[in-house]
């Protein structure tokens, strides 16, 4: 995996917590049961000597087979009589182990699998969610939310060159983008959101991902400049922040902020619509928006990747006058 260091130092963290967190309670219920019984001690003691036992056995000769059988046999029998003892309690048969939140690796962000050890599921997931959290740390989320997009900025009068009345028509916007968020799944529809300067794509935009990331799921927001940057800093620089590739592609939802304003180059150009075909072909879904025309992001990228958007993506066209100069 390509995470920043910091990524995986606070992944690692988080994992180590929550085994730590699981350790301790597992101490706590084992002191609380001892308490109750002090025969669950005793238990516990006899299972231990038993290994020892067995240890024993085998580097002082003699029948260890038929020794082991015998410690075999007393080994389960404690261990019955402690399980029987925990559920008269009340208590699960485990009630003793630690309780991990993942059975696979014990909450240590590794596994084996087919005799290798194997970075685990759980870490996975959790770099995604701590590569989200990196990178939107500086997008101001808090300041962009369905509460603080107001339609009264857009003219209730019919545009005579659309026909068209901005008010009613972004009301039906702000409404899909309401509907988009509260029912999103990570297989949800991608969006391509177009129109000009200052209509408010950036806003609605940023409003789905919080309460997209609100419901628990993990939203990575860039700019098209910021991430051409990025992309151009990792193919040449040796100590690169991580695989933004990897990162994009692997979070719930993605959003990408004013694409074609960004300095265009055959690699990054490339690199766009890999990213957005990768996320297609794994449904997972994308939210651009730009300034351009279908007719200017064919001319501007290609005609591949505008069939990628057209076949994949619900267009919603921003209407009405740059809201930011209403506002002075």
């Amino acid at each position: 995996m390509g995470y920043s260091s910091s990524v995986y130092k606070s992944a690692a963290d988080k994992l180590a917590e929550r085994r730590l967190a699981a350790e301790k309670q597992a101490d706590a219920r084992r002191s609380e049961i001892y308490a109750r019984d002090p025969r669950a001690r005793e238990l516990e003691q006899a299972i231990a000597s038993c290994g020892t036992a067995a240890v024993r056995a085998v580097l002082n000769g003699g029948d260890v087979a038929a020794e082991m059988t015998k410690l075999k046999e007393k080994n389960l029998a404690l261990q019955q009589e402690l399980r029987a003892l925990l559920v008269g309690y009340g208590y699960s048969e485990n009630a003793l182990e630690p309780q991990y939140a993942c059975e696979k690796c014990n909450d240590t962000g590794y596994c084996e699998q087919q005799g290798r050890t194997v970075m685990c599921t759980c870490l996975k997931q959790q770099l995604v969610a701590c590569a989200c959290e990196e990178f939107n740390r500086i997008v101001p989320l808090q300041l962009s939310t369905f509460e603080s997009f107001c339609l009264d900025y857009y003219s209730k009068s019919v545009d005579p060159a659309t026909g068209i009345a901005p008010y009613y028509h972004m009301e039906k916007i702000e409404k899909f983008c309401k509907a988009y968020a509260q029912g999103f799944t990570p297989q949800a529809q991608s969006i391509l959101m177009k129109g000009a300067t200052g209509l408010g794509k950036t806003h609605l935009s940023l409003a789905i991902a919080n309460e997209v990331i609100r419901r628990g799921y993990g939203v990575m927001y860039v700019s098209a400049p910021e991430l051409v940057i990025k992309l151009e800093r990792e193919r040449f620089a040796r100590d690169r922040d991580g695989d933004i590739l990897e990162t994009l592609t692997a979070c719930d939802l993605l959003i990408i902020d004013d694409l074609g304003t960004e300095n265009h180059s055959p690699y990054t150009d490339s690199q766009l619509y890999t990213l957005f075909n990768s996320r297609v072909l794994s449904h997972r879904p994308v939210i651009i928006s730009t300034n351009l025309t279908m007719a200017q992001l064919e001319k501007d990228y290609s005609s591949r990747f505008v069939s990628r958007i057209n076949g994949a993506a619900q267009k919603l066209d921003f209407l009405g006058k740059d809201l930011r100069i209403k506002r002075i």
